[in-house]
Parts: structure tokens; C-alpha cells; sequence
């Protein structure tokens, strides 16, 4: 009976071990993604490769080689990356490595809505027209492929360019999914709504349309009047202040996990559609 229970405790140690193990790896390689240490582990694993093969094949030079480059490989490593290192240290000790990574999605999320806000504030006092379009659950993928991709990290200055009149993307949305810039100079569907007010330009449409079709939120800049407008759910809320904007960013890219049935306008402004 207790070699048993020693057996069972054994098997339960090593179970753990193999966990705890995996789940280092696995932070190790959310930390280095991105980075040139991704092409660094490559390396390592075709030399352990070859080291390998050279001992089973019995190819005694090339194992020579191979394992001089393993031993003083380590020294070259942690001066080449050392960058690299500082980061994951630095990780490491503000206790991000081992914690969930929704705090880190959580601070990208704020900075894409402060990148938003200051772009919005730029372009409604200026008159700069645009049109902003953030993914949901509904796929966007069809809008996407109609304009230019770019990819590229959220920033006031790249949605500023992008908009300024005489650019080369500026006519068209612009289309955010997860914290990223994905393409610009899209074609949103129209809406075909009669009941829409006749003032409203191509670009107010444009909003109403997509808003129609997919659940995402778009923000839209007026060119005539720099008023700044939102539509969801095919409706349009118009002339709406900085805190009203931001709130409605926040509840979309901070609060997305909560329920759908709460209702999303809660604010001021007038509302058309």
C-alpha cells in the first residue's frame, strides 16, 4: 500500500515538473516573439541538430566543431542579445512573466485609445475628414482586402498622416483589429437607408453602412464642420464631446468581455438613424 501511494506521488511530481516546464517555455517564447531572439532560437536548434546527427553518424570532426560552437556559443549569445535579456529581466521583474498576459493587452488597449483621441482632437480642429472603423466579433476581412495593407502599431501620428488631405490613403476608412492598423484607404458599404438626413456626406454613409452589416464601432471626422460622429448597430449618434468618445472607445476595446445585452448608448448627442 505505501509503495503505491509513493509510486502515485512520484508519478504526480514528474506530472508537475513536466507543466511547470512547459508553461516556462511557453512564457519564454510569448517574451522573445518578436524579436531577433526568435531567429536566435532557430539557430540553436539546427546546431543542436547537427550536433546530434554528427555523434549518431559518427562524423567525429564535424562533432568537434559542433560542440566548440556549443560551448563558446553561450558567451557570444548573452553578448549579441543582450537587449534581448535586459527585456525579459526586466519582465521578469515587474512580475509580468509568470502573470496573465490580459494586464499587457489591457495597457496596449489604453494606448490605442489615447493614440485615437489625440488623432481625433487633431483632425476635428483642423477639419481634417476621416473615417475610423474598429473589428469586433464580425469579420471585416472583405473591407480589408479593398484597400492597402499596412499593419502597422497604432499611433496619433501614422492615423493623422494617413487622413491629411492630398495623401495618398486619406480617401477611404481605416480599419483597427486588436490593437493594430491594418489597412487603409477602404471601401465601406453604403447604407441605403431613406430615412438618413440628406447633409450627411459619404463618409457618415459609409459609417452607417458598415454599422449595418458588422458590429464593429466606427468613428467618423466631418470635413465640413470637424464634428466627430459614432455608429454601431446602425445607429448614428452625432456631434459628440471628447469623454463621450472616449467612454465608448474604452467600452468597446477595455470592456469587450461583458455582456452584449447591456446597452451600449449611454450618452449624450444627437442620434439619427
Amino acid at each position: 500500500m505505501f509503495g503505491e501511494e509513493f509510486e502515485l506521488l512520484t508519478w504526480l511530481r514528474r506530472i508537475i515538473d513536466i507543466l511547470l516546464v512547459t508553461f516556462v517555455v511557453y512564457k519564454l517564447i510569448s517574451i522573445v516573439r518578436g524579436t531577433r531572439a526568435v531567429q536566435l532560437l532557430k539557430g540553436i536548434i539546427v546546431i543542436l541538430a547537427a550536433g546530434f546527427l554528427s555523434n549518431f553518424f559518427g562524423l567525429h570532426t564535424m562533432s568537434f566543431i559542433m560542440n566548440l560552437v556549443i560551448t563558446y556559443g553561450v558567451l557570444a549569445i548573452i553578448i549579441i542579445f543582450q537587449p534581448e535579456m535586459r527585456r525579459g529581466l526586466e519582465q521578469l521583474g515587474r512580475g509580468r512573466l509568470f502573470g496573465r498576459g490580459q494586464s499587457t493587452e489591457e495597457e496596449d488597449s489604453v494606448k490605442t485609445i489615447d493614440a485615437i483621441m489625440s488623432s481625433l482632437k487633431y483632425m476635428a480642429k483642423r477639419r481634417i475628414g476621416a473615417l475610423i472603423s474598429i473589428e469586433k466579433e464580425t469579420g471585416m476581412s472583405d473591407y480589408i482586402e479593398t484597400g492597402v495593407a499596412v499593419n502597422a502599431q497604432i499611433s496619433s501620428e501614422l492615423l493623422t498622416n494617413i487622413f491629411m488631405p492630398n495623401a495618398p490613403l486619406h480617401d477611404g476608412a481605416v480599419i483597427l483589429r486588436s490593437n493594430q492598423l491594418v489597412a487603409a484607404a477602404c471601401y465601406l458599404p453604403l447604407s441605403e437607408n431613406p430615412f438618413i438626413s440628406k447633409e450627411l456626406g459619404t463618409r457618415h454613409r459609409a459609417a452607417i453602412g458598415v454599422s449595418e452589416v458588422t458590429d464593429a464601432l466606427t468613428v467618423t471626422v466631418s470635413e465640413e464642420t470637424g464634428a466627430i460622429s459614432a455608429t454601431k448597430n446602425g445607429e448614428l449618434h452625432r456631434d459628440l464631446d471628447d469623454e463621450t468618445i472616449r467612454k465608448m472607445l474604452e467600452k468597446e476595446l477595455l470592456q469587450a468581455s461583458k455582456s452584449s445585452n447591456t446597452s451600449f448608448w449611454n450618452w449624450g448627442g444627437r442620434k439619427d438613424g
